[in-house]
């Protein structure tokens, strides 16, 4: 992957796809759910996962919503690993069985991330410890894929030192452990107070495997320090919706907001050098990651366009 990604810079690294807006929870600093929504249809969830395959793109990864309430989730699955990219999927964990599991097995899932908030359930979020810890004994016995546990701070949290108690829990099942940076419901940076950045940096260096010990981007967020970085957003990290539509990233919903079928290599390359003036303040953490093995090369010269500027978060975003 790393190869192919550094060989060539006209194909996207990672693209999240949303097959279902709707959410069995409803945490508040969350932007990205409905209560109502009906999954995608199967059949364009298929051509949706084969335009992104040729595209070229590496890794495409369930979001939403959740995922888990898609009838037809293992045929999708089974769809990316045949057209060659890797599967992943972001889940809250709650419908996760023994039989569940073994099905995204047999499907060829090769990544789950799970965020756990807090040790108990409350007001923010009802991702808790207490409720998920018998689905991380599942996947702990039975999943052949990989899981990553992500314990967060900040956007609210009232106990911060739960992401304590959840990373080492993850370890001790055998899963990774990273800890995120909560946005606030606009996609905002919030810095974290003292308390929270020294439970950010002990958590942070608990997982051997942990991406953000590989750059500072999420150590600059902790301190509210804007980050300075080229972001690929539309390039190397696409982020398409459950209409289809190819945005920067879920906090950036509405640019460029191109149908897929219609997004080709010339739109990666447009978005591979344009400036994205929500990035110094920007806490989605994929997006950078996805980002950062092109920090080397192409200065990103192209001002966003106009629609950008006139999308009410992106203009929030980038206003201290």
């Amino acid at each position: 992957m790393v190869a192919r990604g550094v060989l060539s810079t006209d194909h996207p690294v990672l693209a999240h796809i949303v097959p279902i807006r709707r959410c069995n929870l409803s945490c508040t600093y969350c932007n990205e759910f409905d209560d109502f929504s009906k999954p995608v249809p199967t059949a364009e969830m298929k051509r949706r996962i084969d335009l992104l395959a040729d595209l070229g793109t590496t890794i495409i990864s369930f979001s939403g919503g959740e995922p888990l309430l898609h009838p037809d989730l293992d045929a999708l699955i089974e769809n990316i690993r045949r057209r060659g990219a890797i599967a992943g999927m972001i889940t809250n964990g709650y419908l996760l069985t023994a039989d569940r599991i073994k099905k995204l097995n047999a499907a060829g899932l090769e990544h789950m991330q799970i965020s756990i908030d807090n040790v108990m359930p409350d007001d923010v979020s009802k991702k808790s410890l207490k409720v998920l810890d018998k689905k991380l004994q599942l996947l702990a016995e039975h999943a052949d894929f990989h899981v990553n546990i992500n314990s967060v701070v900040g956007g609210g949290i009232h106990n911060p030192h739960d992401a304590v108690v959840v990373a080492k829990r993850a370890v001790e099942l055998g899963f990774t452990s990273t800890v995120g940076i909560i946005h606030d419901s606009d996609g905002q940076l919030q810095p974290l107070s003292e308390t929270e950045q020294n439970i950010f940096l002990q958590v942070r260096d608990m997982g051997k495997k942990n991406y953000a010990r590989m750059n500072a981007f999420q150590d600059n967020i902790a301190h509210g320090i804007e980050n300075e970085w080229r972001c690929r957003a539309g390039a190397r990290y696409l982020y398409v919706c459950e209409d289809g539509l190819v945005h920067y990233c879920s906090q950036q919903r509405g640019y460029p907001a191109t149908p897929l079928e219609k997004y080709t290599v010339e739109d990666i390359r447009r978005e591979f050098l344009t400036v994205k003036s929500c990035a110094p303040r920007c806490t989605v953490a994929c997006v950078h990651y996805t980002s950062r093995m092109d920090y080397w090369r192409a200065p990103q010269t192209i001002p966003a366009p106009k629609q950008a500027a006139e999308n009410p978060h992106f203009v929030q975003l980038h206003t201290k």
